[in-house]
């Protein structure tokens, strides 16, 4: 593509954003509309976009005059975004209603792929384990075997607790440790090319299905299945979601195209960062359910049940429909 069409085909993109930010910032008030008619997520659109295009333009050694443009444009709606205080609360507003779950859905092949990683292990390992419960020895220790029994036992006080934690907020914080733990090696991984992340997506699947499986032969399963009905809907999906920002990572390395590999990682990892901040969300919504919810022993597995039901169903349907009409 030669600059002239370049150009031309993305000016208007570019004029746009120019205009918004104008509007934002408060310039030209007599011909622009008021500042509450713009939307934040929509710029935050055109500024990722601009950002690609200024890569693109560096990359193929456009003429300066248009690079210079970008550069000015993107450091204009950068300082916007991330400084202005007009995105704030708006801004918060904004990622959770269309920003986050846009991003699912544009990562839609690679969501698909660390689902598959993560849950196919569990499942054969689930069944593997039940049908021959000695092969949990190949997954954990005997000690650690032995202290699950203890942790779902129909007579625990707390279903789920590790011995070192005595109350739920100190098992809030270990779940909090724990399951952000997992999902930065799901997301870091993929600077090993993508190969980081599927291990770990693989792994911890394969672990999940041999607790499962293991708990399910040792006649555990009310107690085990009701506990993790609820807050999985949460935690499953926030792994799922690291996972794909990973592979995200991890194919914009393998595959540059036209970008250097450093150019093409930071516009992926700009690309990923939306997905991060609502895998930590998500991840938060989890540890609470999971420490005060998921492990009350008095809860019947009816209400449990019953919830869980409606969390899946929530988060299935924001990440399908929210945000669409969002322009």
């Amino acid at each position: 593509m030669t600059p002239l069409r370049f150009e031309e085909t993305y000016r208007d993109e570019w004029a746009e954003l120019e205009m918004s930010l104008d509007r934002v910032l408060g310039r030209n008030a007599g011909k622009s509309a008021p500042r509450s008619s713009v939307s934040g997520a929509r710029i935050s659109a055109l500024y990722r976009r601009a950002c690609g295009h200024l890569a693109l333009a560096r990359a193929r050694c456009y003429p300066a005059y248009l690079i210079d443009r970008l550069e000015r444009l993107t450091a204009n709606a950068h300082q916007v975004i991330y400084q202005h205080r007009e995105f704030g609360l708006r801004r918060i507003r904004d990622m959770v209603a269309v920003d986050f779950p846009s991003a699912v859905r544009k990562h839609a092949s690679y969501v698909a792929v660390a689902a598959a990683t993560f849950l196919l292990p569990t499942i054969v390992v689930a069944l593997l384990v039940y049908w021959r419960p000695e092969l949990i020895l190949s997954v954990v220790s005997s000690e650690t075997a032995a202290s699950f029994d203890g942790m779902y036992s129909r007579s625990a006080d707390s279903i789920g607790r590790v011995r070192a934690a005595a109350t739920d907020w100190m098992m809030f914080g270990f779940y909090i440790r724990n399951n952000v733990g997992v999902a930065f090696q799901c997301f870091a991984g993929g600077l090993f090319a993508g190969v980081g992340t599927l291990f770990f997506l693989a792994y911890n699947g394969a672990f999940s299905g041999a607790i499962a499986g293991y708990l399910t032969g040792r006649g555990l399963s009310s107690t085990f299945y009701s506990f993790i009905a609820t807050h999985s809907a949460f935690e499953v999906t926030a792994i799922v979601l690291s996972g794909a920002g990973g592979l995200k990572i991890g194919h914009a390395l393998l595959a540059p195209g036209r970008l250097t590999r450093l150019q093409s990682l930071v516009m992926a990892t700009r690309d990923s960062a939306v997905l991060l901040y609502g895998v930590t969300a998500m991840l938060l919504v989890a540890a609470a359910i999971e420490a005060f919810w998921s492990s009350a022993s008095w809860l019947p597995a009816a209400a449990k049940y019953g919830v869980a039901a409606v969390c899946w169903t929530a988060v299935l349907g924001y990440f399908s429909l929210q945000g669409r009409r969002a322009g």
